[in-house]
């Protein structure tokens, strides 16, 4: 039975190259600030950059992490991504088994609370 939480997030973003989404993955693991990075590839992306249309082969990383951890999990995507203007964009997980939102948890960085 699952439960209706919204402390989680998928996070995406795109990448050229394999080396690139397998950094960018490890790195976030290893940090904490995701439980698992989905690598997927074999997509086609098609958008407009600088006044053209471009369409590049792409990996997508899907990335499962804390609400609490967007901004950092944001300025290290930006840290790490060879791209000019990464894409970072997240959805709001509304609903989940207990044991793998609790395997989320148990996975990611706790962040700390300023004393108000």
């Amino acid at each position: 039975m699952g439960d209706i939480l919204t402390g989680f997030i998928v996070a995406y973003t795109t990448v050229g190259k394999k080396a690139d989404a397998r950094r960018i993955a490890e790195t976030i693991i290893e940090e904490g600030l995701g439980a698992c990075v989905n690598i997927v590839p074999g997509l086609s992306s098609v958008y407009r950059w600088k006044g053209k249309t471009v369409t590049e082969k792409e990996y997508l990383l899907a990335i499962k992490t804390r609400k609490s951890l967007i901004p950092l999990l944001e300025k290290t995507i930006q840290s790490l991504h060879p791209y000019e203007l990464p894409e970072f964009i997240t959805l709001d997980i509304s609903y989940g088994s207990s044991d793998y939102l609790q395997w989320l948890s148990t996975n990611t960085k706790k962040t700390k609370r300023r004393k108000t």
